[in-house]
């Protein structure tokens, strides 16, 4: 199997799952945006799964605002 990037066409990708969280716990984004300290565009970003690239530093400040795991917020779907 050959698994070189530049050749495999569907690779799948990583989504991320903060707005079922947010849901559950009944937290908004202007909240969350508050308690990890970051901008209100960026959580909103984050909650529509939009981001491009990935900031271990506020993946690190939700889990802690969240008290839940990565794993609990990034997914990887083949």
């Amino acid at each position: 199997m050959d698994t070189n990037i530049y050749t495999l066409k569907n690779y799948g990708k990583v989504e991320i799952c903060l707005k079922n969280i947010l849901d559950k716990k009944g937290i908004n984004r202007n909240k969350l945006s508050t308690m990890i300290a970051a901008n209100y565009n960026l959580v909103n970003r984050y909650y529509n799964n939009k981001v491009v690239r990935i900031d271990l530093d506020i993946i690190a400040r939700i889990c802690y605002a969240l008290n839940c795991e990565v794993s609990d917020i990034l997914k990887y779907k083949k």
